[in-house]
């Protein structure tokens, strides 16, 4: 018998987001390797449905009556899991997430075997955490193994350190957008041909203070050789619009709002280094960072405690690691990628396919699945609540 796994989230694909784009990936990429995988999630349209994908995958959207503090407020979802738990052997469970949390709490899971995939601890919302705490404990309490995504993360975050014994690493991969016929060997740049053409820094994401744009911004004044292209929309995009007028940086510094799925690969095409400025731990991973050195780019990230984006971009090999709010910083990693540009984009594509492949991830995940299921006797023990 091979094992029938429930993924629980928040939302899913068309809806847009990291957790939710790896969701979809397990989801295809688990039912690829034989096994079934459904999903169950909120909806965002404040309806309940129900839908089958390519005759294998079953994805369930539960009515979701808005959200508070960033989590889905949907009773209903308690209630289906209630329902659909009997059918499935692996819980996969999607954090941060307290709804999915206590959706789970409230289901007989005797005789499941509980995955938490660990995405981010909860930062933004420290004022709730206290009234979630118990239920979370709970929650690492009974589960059989947590997926970190990074070894950094699974050491250095104080609420899985009690569990380490449980942690594994398996970082988010993605598929290879480079061209195939490239394979391992260095993506193709394009070149700085015309005279006086000046090279790209790309950075993408939300325009908020944690992605730390406004000093990628402010190390253009030192880098006068370069541009800056931005992706992303948010909060502070006049903010820093603003910043930018106030440097004269106007003519080599551009805010793309949002940009489409072409455009994001045309940019990283374009691009000659990339650069993910955050400052705080709610970057936990920094996934742009790989699809960065997936098209050989060398990257320029921060130093940042309890995170794995410098896990990610490996200093000194796959890039440079500067400390936060540091323009100055930024600006002098620039300008050592330089000195050897070869040596990091080649690094940079090489790491990529070492670690951050789709079909890496979906490997592992596979073999954590099978792996659980056949120890299930020993695991679940007299499966109490």
């Amino acid at each position: 018998m091979l094992p029938k796994i429930l993924q629980l989230g928040k939302f899913y694909p068309p809806d847009i987001g990291g957790i939710e784009s790896v969701m979809q990936d397990i989801c295809d990429g688990i039912n690829a390797r034989g096994l079934i995988c459904d999903v169950l999630c909120s909806s965002s349209s404040y309806n309940f449905s129900y839908e089958i994908l390519d005759s294998r995958a079953r994805i369930y959207r539960t009515k979701s009556f808005g959200k508070l503090a960033s989590t889905s407020i949907t009773p209903q979802m308690i209630f289906t899991l209630q329902k659909l738990i009997k059918a499935y052997d692996i819980i996969h469970l999607h954090l941060p997430d307290p709804m999915a949390n206590l959706a789970l709490f409230l289901s007989n899971i005797q005789g499941k075997l509980i995955i938490l995939h660990w995405h981010s601890d909860i930062i933004k919302q420290r004022h709730l955490l206290k009234l979630y705490a118990p239920l979370q404990s709970w929650l690492l309490q009974r589960a059989h193994s947590i997926i970190a995504t990074s070894p950094k993360y699974a050491l250095e975050s104080a609420f899985l350190q009690p569990y380490r014994d449980k942690c594994v690493s398996i970082p988010i991969g993605i598929d290879d957008i480079a061209p195939s016929s490239l394979e391992s060997t260095l993506p193709q740049r394009p070149a700085q041909s015309k005279k006086g053409e000046k090279k790209v820094i790309f950075a993408l994401g939300r325009l908020v203070a944690y992605k730390g744009f406004e000093y990628a911004i402010e190390a253009m004044t030192l880098l006068p050789q370069y541009c800056l292209h931005i992706g992303g929309t948010g909060a502070l995009q006049q903010k820093l619009q603003q910043k930018i007028n106030a440097l004269g940086l106007q003519d080599r510094v551009k805010l793309l709002g949002t940009l489409s799925h072409q455009e994001r690969a045309q940019q990283f095409r374009n691009a000659h280094i990339f650069i993910l400025p955050s400052i705080t731990k709610n970057e936990a991973f920094g996934i742009v960072q790989v699809e960065a050195m997936s098209q050989g780019l060398p990257v320029v990230s921060c130093s940042i405690d309890g995170s794995g984006v410098d896990y990610v971009n490996a200093h000194n090999i796959s890039g440079l690691v500067v400390p936060p709010q540091n323009p100055a910083a930024i600006a002098q990693a620039i300008r050592e990628i330089e000195r050897d540009y070869e040596r990091f984009s080649r690094n940079a594509r090489a790491r990529f396919l070492q670690l951050f492949t789709s079909d890496k991830m979906l490997d592992s995940i596979y073999e954590l699945y099978c792996s659980l299921y056949a120890s299930r006797e020993n695991l679940l023990g007299g499966g109490q609540h």
